[in-house]
């Protein structure tokens, strides 16, 4: 009997747990090792903060799911392997062997600005971040010196500036970029939108500027002017967890795990990995959409290796589609170089996201 151990709960993962309730893996035991008992679908998280969906219409409850699969759950965080005599190390105390593993722990949050970890709420860990969420709109609500600030203006900033100014009309509240506009690297027609959005709804705009500092006064900007926020949120780019470098992983130079087209690990065949945490063979953005789609090759090509059949390379598509919403039931779509705005683009998103949690859900509703 072997043991694959799924090390994380995220997008790729519930694809595997969805495969394995269809058809089991002959002759291996399977273990989820996560520490939280659900997957918040980040796609409409921002939907939540807006008021649009109740909190259990975006989270997939993952012990049902395990259980479906005849998976066993376990509910500790990864902080460390031993890849020589094949365990894991969790944070509860307690070591996991293994012969095979598969990693979609996703990322970690920036912590390159000052005083980040104590005075700013990560957009990362998910679910530590919506437990603040809740905390900050009551205070927001109730408090007339509340003023927020969010620093990092790519798609996720964006859409939960949009999202906390529908929920709370009369927030003060920054936006803060490192680029000239916000949603860099989307089309130039998406990010000129975006500005007049921001003007227009009131939330000041500070780009290009980049935070060096957060404590209790709010931000500190690189031009030595200061943002006066009660509260800051932080949505930067996603960094590697240090675990997988320590442990011998190849990683790429920014510390992710590289991976072959098989999802393979580079340096460890027995090891897997995909969604954020992956550096794929062939680059690709962080982003949910190739989180997503790797999920039925991971799942594939787990159970060929189990069942000794050649494993199949994945060629994850060139681009991904951007669906932003902007609070009001509207959204903004872009697809390479083409963009489009309006209500249909939010009815799309919303059915591709109901769509989406209704699939690994189905047995619970």
């Amino acid at each position: 009997m072997k043991r694959l151990v799924l090390l994380g709960g995220g997008h790729a993962h519930v694809h595997v747990l969805d495969a394995l309730a269809r058809t089991s893996l002959p002759d291996t035991e399977v273990v989820l090792v996560t520490p939280s008992a659900q997957q918040i679908y980040s796609g409409m998280l921002p939907g939540w903060i807006a008021g649009h969906y109740r909190r259990d219409e975006i989270a997939i409850p993952l012990m049902p799911l395990a259980q479906r699969a005849g998976v066993r759950f376990v509910q500790a965080r990864g902080t460390g392997l031993d890849l020589d005599a094949r365990q894991l190390q969790c944070d509860d105390g307690k070591t996991i062997d293994f012969d095979l593993l598969s990693i979609d722990t996703g990322p970690t949050t920036d912590t390159g600005i000052a005083g980040c970890a104590e005075h700013a709420i990560a957009v990362r860990p998910i679910d530590d971040f919506v437990r603040h969420i809740d905390a900050l709109i009551h205070r927001a609500e109730t408090d007339p010196a509340a003023r927020l600030a969010i620093v990092g203006s790519g798609a996720a900033g964006v859409e939960l500036a949009f999202a906390l100014r529908q929920r709370l009309p009369a927030l003060p509240l920054t936006l803060i970029g490192a680029s000239a506009h916000p949603l860099d690297g989307l089309p130039g027609r998406l990010q000129r939108r975006a500005r007049r959005l921001l003007a227009e709804r009131h939330i000041h705009w500070l780009g290009p500027r980049r935070a060096i500092r957060i404590d209790t006064d709010g931000v500190t900007l690189d031009n030595g002017d200061t943002v006066a926020a009660t509260q800051v949120l932080q949505v930067t780019g996603a960094t590697a967890p240090a675990w997988p470098a320590q442990a011998g992983l190849a990683t790429d130079t920014a510390g992710f795990i590289r991976v072959g087209p098989t999802l393979q690990s580079v340096s460890h065949p027995f090891v897997f990995a995909a969604g954020d945490v992956a550096a794929y063979a062939d680059p690709r953005p962080k982003s949910g959409v190739f989180a997503v789609r790797a999920g039925p090759p991971l799942a594939d090509n787990l159970r060929r290796l189990v069942t000794g059949q050649p494993l199949a390379p994945w060629h994850p598509q060139r681009r991904a589609l951007y669906l932003i919403s902007t609070g009001d039931e509207r959204a903004l779509a872009a697809w390479g170089p083409l963009c489009a705005e309006g209500g249909w683009v939010w009815s799309w998103k919303d059915r591709i996201d109901r769509a989406f949690v209704a699939r690994f859900t189905h047995a619970d509703t």
